[in-house]
């Protein structure tokens, strides 16, 4: 269970199993921009809103902090270890198998459920701009789950189908549709902070905090989610030209550019309309994502007003009532096209930690087949994507980005615990980038991890470890068993179309990987 996987293994088992190397630094940055810059600032503005008022300024500054330092971990990490597999790997490499397993598990909050997330986002863009310009009223029922007051949301479902579909067409085609997306995205925001900065108002800044710091801190806890963009250009190192040099270049690169693009429309957004949040009739605090909010929200609506915190498409509201609705309407038809990027980002690092996990033995290999023609794990971004079509059917965005980033924290300390922890035990091995000032980054991103952990509401804190309590159980009926490491197997055989039916065993006396009897 504490079994280690040492990085030459991990290093020689990717080459032996791969994926097609193809992607470039740009290429990269643009998945990290991808996957940044989405639902945190088209949707989740809402959210935080709700949290902290304009003290969100603030709340994003602090998720972008504890991302920063978690960033230079990663790219340490990534550099040194270019596979796919992210924190999973790094984790394997150094704390051993057991927090190897759990922090795979955990990933799937972070990327799975977070893709949810962003459909649900992307449906409240679409629905909106469909009514606006249309005048087509679009019953509930079929556009929000059962916490918004409806029965399934659709066109989140549809738009997780087709980004699936997208992504078993190959990694190549789909990140360039991504840097077109991407372009669409960027422009669309430029856009707005042009039109609210000029028209911003002081007054709207005050109260600055009604929430006052737990609000503050809450809100960057719910926010964070939007970062995790930049982790997953981490699991793309294995289909990376030159990863040593482009991983860290497209991590880093990707959170700066995104971290200015939050404040300037953030601020943009509370100066220009206003975000203070919405309270109960006797004052108190409701809950963002929660059916008492939806339902205050729906009298203040029928009264005439729409304060930002009950739209569900933030920025495109905030454009039509500052007197610019054409504007906003182009807003919303960017939003429509641009978020299915972050939805693709988010489920192609899902598929990879799924893919790496199979391939090292502790989930079934036929996970890590790779398509004989378009060198994709196809069934498992088919599995991905069908979790993933759920939860965005059934929930609402702020329950599921709360989720997310249970998740995501875990999976960060993780990673800030391994680079110290590699730092004592291999301090020779090169290292083509090394975190700067290890010993005071790696505890500030840690430290920054359990904060924001603790802030969030305590459905998503106690959802973690149930989570991981379900995925111990699959672990020790499964994994425990078949892991290749565990069973002395150094070097894994191809196991797709184009390799030998079964391998040859690396030691005396071990099955071989794809065979009869390592599936009995």
């Amino acid at each position: 269970m504490w079994r280690v996987k040492s990085l030459d293994a991990i290093l020689a088992t990717a080459e032996k199993k791969s994926l097609h190397r193809s992607l470039g630094p740009v290429q990269l940055t643009l998945l990290g921009i991808g996957g940044i810059i989405g639902t945190g600032i088209f949707v989740l503005t809402a959210e935080a809103a709700q949290k902290a008022g304009p003290g969100m300024m603030i709340s994003f500054i602090i998720a972008g902090a504890v991302c920063a330092v978690a960033a230079l971990c990663y790219a340490e990490l990534a550099s040194m270890v270019p596979v796919a597999g992210s924190a999973y790997t790094y984790s394997y490499a150094v704390l051993g198998e057991f927090f190897a397993w759990l922090v795979g598990w955990a990933l799937i909050l972070e990327y799975a459920v977070a893709a949810s997330a962003v459909a649900v986002g992307w449906s409240g863009y679409v629905v909106g701009l469909i009514e606006h310009l249309a005048h087509i009223d679009i019953p509930d029922m079929l556009t929000a789950g059962p916490y918004a007051g409806g029965l399934i949301n659709l066109p989140a479902v549809l738009i997780s189908l087709l980004v699936t579909w997208l992504l078993v067409l190959g990694t190549k085609e789909s990140a360039t549709v991504n840097g077109f997306l991407v372009a669409i995205k960027i422009s669309a925001l430029a856009a707005f902070v042009f039109l609210a900065v000029p028209v911003m108002k002081m007054e709207n800044f005050h109260p600055f905090a009604p929430l006052a710091t737990a609000g503050v801190i809450g809100a960057g806890a719910s926010i964070f989610f939007a970062y995790v963009g930049f982790d997953a250009v981490s699991t793309a190192a294995e289909e990376t030209r030159n990863p040593q040099v482009n991983v860290p270049i497209g991590l880093i690169g990707s959170l700066v550019i995104c971290t200015i693009f939050y404040l300037l429309v953030a601020g943009g957004a509370i100066g220009a309309y206003g975000a203070q949040p919405v309270f109960g009739l006797n004052h108190e605090v409701l809950s963002p994502g929660s059916i008492e909010l939806a339902a205050r929200c729906k009298e203040i609506s029928a009264a005439g007003a729409m304060p930002l915190v009950c739209s569900k498409e933030a920025l495109a509201h905030v454009l039509r009532e500052i007197g610019h609705p054409a504007v906003g309407n182009l807003l919303g038809l960017a939003a429509g096209l641009a978020l299915p990027s972050v939805i693709l980002m988010m489920i192609y690092g899902q598929t990879r930690i799924f893919f790496v996990m199979s391939r090292d033995g502790l989930l079934p290999s036929v996970l890590s087949k790779v398509h004989p023609k378009f060198k994709t794990p196809h069934i498992v971004t088919m599995v991905t994507g069908g979790l993933v079509l759920v939860a965005a059917a059934f929930f609402p965005v702020g329950q599921l980005a709360d989720i997310s980033n249970s998740g995501t924290l875990f999976a960060f300390l993780m990673v800030a615990v391994a680079v110290m922890m590699l730092r004592i035990k291999d301090p020779d091995r090169r290292r083509p980038f090394r975190t700067p000032l290890v010993w005071i980054i790696a505890p500030l991103a840690i430290v920054g991890c359990l904060v924001l952990f603790f802030y969030l509401p305590m459905k998503a804190k106690l959802l973690l470890p149930i989570w991981a309590g379900i995925g111990l159980v699959f672990y020790f009926a499964y994994g425990f068993r078949k892991s290749h490491v565990g069973r002395g197997v150094i070097e894994v055989a191809e196991l797709d179309a184009n390799a030998p039916g079964t391998a040859i065993p690396p030691m005396p006396g071990a099955p071989a990987p794809g065979s009869k009897e390592e599936r009995s």
